[in-house]
């Protein structure tokens, strides 16, 4: 039987998404590393950095760093929205942090997935594709991506050549103070900057990253949770029977 026209429309829809996943799959394993050393340690800075406007982007890198000793775990709600050539695409869901180079970020919308790290391989599971893709810690780290480094020393001075205010740049909540990060030469064709708003409370608000082809991808967290007790489960992925697995 010949399939229908609106068949024809569905299955290139189905295929222009599958695409759509993919590349966001590759931008966030060329982002990770940026996010997740915001996301972990941005929020445990201390409040009392706040009532030091004059505070200088020296010393308030040194009191970022010197805090994430304390910070075992995070759990927030997340808002991920990627912009690129005219289109828009906007995702959302829960992510979880622990030491040990562990990551779960659960999307609920528009579909369900998951991105995990159990902190020796990477995996991106599409339920609705029956489809897992596993990616070693090691080959992203050849990639240049060093998940492994951020995720266990969360080092600004390693992740950015430069880190300055840029209160002026985002439209920001009354109170709350901009960053930006600048990469380090090895990196400069993953990204050209990182935009990181922080509340008053230094929660992370948002954090927003510039390619070099003028997209950009932004997450927007609400609902922290610091040193929440996680399930070790969490960070472990079995695929259902019948997921198709590749190996990149």
């Amino acid at each position: 039987m010949m399939p229908t026209v609106k068949e024809t429309v569905s299955d290139a829809q189905s295929v222009a998404n599958a695409r759509v996943t993919r590349l966001i799959f590759s931008r966030l394993l060329a982002v990770t590393f940026v996010s997740t050393v915001a996301v972990m340690a941005l929020w445990i800075l201390s409040a009392s950095l706040s009532a030091r406007p004059s505070v200088s982007v020296s010393e308030y890198v040194k009191e970022f760093e010197a805090s994430y000793h304390n910070v075992q775990t995070l759990k927030a709600e997340f808002t991920q929205t990627y912009f690129a050539w005219g289109r828009t695409r906007k995702e959302s869901g829960t992510v979880y942090f622990a030491r040990g180079q562990k990551m779960r970020w659960v999307y609920h919308q528009p579909e369900e997935k998951i991105f995990l790290s159990n902190g020796k391989q990477l995996f991106l599971y599409v339920p609705s594709e029956k489809q897992v893709t596993i990616s070693s810690m090691h080959d992203i780290e050849d990639a240049r991506v060093p998940l492994d480094l951020l995720l266990s020393h969360m080092k600004l001075s390693r992740a950015f050549s430069r880190v300055e205010f840029a209160d002026q740049a985002l439209t920001a909540d009354r109170g709350d103070r901009v960053i930006r990060g600048f990469p380090q030469s090895k990196f400069k064709g993953d990204y050209r900057s990182v935009l990181i708003e922080l509340s008053p409370q230094f929660d992370i608000r948002r954090l927003i990253v510039f390619y070099p082809d003028n997209s950009t991808m932004q997450f927007a967290f609400a609902n922290i949770e610091r040193n929440r007790p996680l399930d070790p489960s969490l960070f472990t992925f079995s695929p259902p029977p019948g997921t198709q697995t590749i190996h990149q």
